[in-house]
């Protein structure tokens, strides 16, 4: 049975400043999530499936889904606010949806095979969705949970332009996740790769430490325990309007609760990403470049 790709697309790109998933970056128009549907697809998985805001509906069935062959089974699901628990009172300031766990959650009834997840707005590289697709492909599993996610040396991750958010992780003689902890402020400088820490303090990273790009491999399995983390977050969150349930989290507790466990698979592809506007430059250029050396066509859907 082929994995799934569950896309996450409907987040709007503050930083960014515009919808930044549809936009074109490849010499035929191509978007970013255009170059992982492609290599997603060489590397065995089968049906993918977005997540998209209400916003972004119509423009996605109208031009978007359309550009894609006809062997290519698209599917989507929306995330939106008032996707919670019946009787939930929200913050009436709260205008983002509730993190990318929630994203995930919302596909529930879409996937019934093992899934990777992805953000729309990052270039993870074939080689990581390969040894992904192989994991889900062979893993059986038993009285755990059996995850896996693609680590990045941080050094491999950053922004010229501004700090990003990074999960840095901690692994066992055995390569299975320990923890995961969000780093929000990450920068290099020339003191080395810092997160600027809430109390001022500037937190040293190791320059090979992995991170996770949030190129998760899951079960089905993964939606029951989704459900009821999030059921507690919204329980004691639904008046902040600004806190969201983060995957990573999500999958931290779950290790720590015992209920499964994680296999870091580190890889040296390409990531590259658009978190600022002054990034796009730099990600033409690598894709003009990866085209030019024939990594992909002049035209992927022709």
């Amino acid at each position: 049975m082929k994995p799934t790709l569950l896309i996450l697309a409907a987040g709007m790109g503050s930083r960014y400043g515009s919808m930044k998933q549809t936009e074109q970056f490849g010499p035929s128009g191509e978007t970013i999530t255009d170059y992982s549907i492609f290599d997603a697809q060489r590397a065995g998985f089968g049906k993918v499936v977005f997540v998209i805001s209400p916003s972004m509906e119509d423009e996605f069935n109208s031009s978007y889904v359309k550009k894609f062959p006809a062997n290519i089974e698209i599917d989507y699901v929306i995330q939106s606010i008032d996707k919670i628990p019946a009787g939930t009172v929200v913050s009436p300031e709260r205008k983002k949806p509730w993190g990318t766990a929630h994203a995930v959650l919302m596909a529930a009834e879409k996937i019934t095979t093992p899934f990777a997840v992805i953000n729309a707005d990052d270039f993870y590289g074939r080689e990581s969705y390969q040894i992904v697709a192989d994991y889900l492909k062979s893993t059986i599993e038993e009285n755990l949970l059996e995850l896996c996610m693609a680590g990045y040396p941080i050094r491999n991750t950053l922004s010229e332009f501004g700090t990003v958010s990074r999960g840095i992780c901690e692994t066992d003689a055995h390569g299975y996740l320990v923890s995961i902890t969000e780093r929000t402020k990450i920068k290099e400088t020339p003191k080395g790769i810092v997160n600027f820490e809430e109390n001022g303090e500037e937190l040293l990273l190791p320059s090979n430490c992995l991170v996770s790009m949030n190129l998760f491999g899951f079960t089905p399995g993964i939606f029951k325990y989704l459900q009821d983390h999030f059921n507690d977050f919204i329980s004691a969150n639904a008046m902040n309007p600004k806190s969201e349930l983060y995957i990573p989290l999500v999958v931290d507790q779950l290790i720590r609760n015992g209920n499964a466990r994680t296999r870091v698979l580190k890889t040296d592809a390409t990531w590259f990403g658009v978190t600022y506007k002054e990034d796009r430059p730099n990600v033409l250029e690598m894709i003009n470049k990866l085209v030019n050396q024939g990594v992909y066509p002049s035209d992927l859907w022709r």
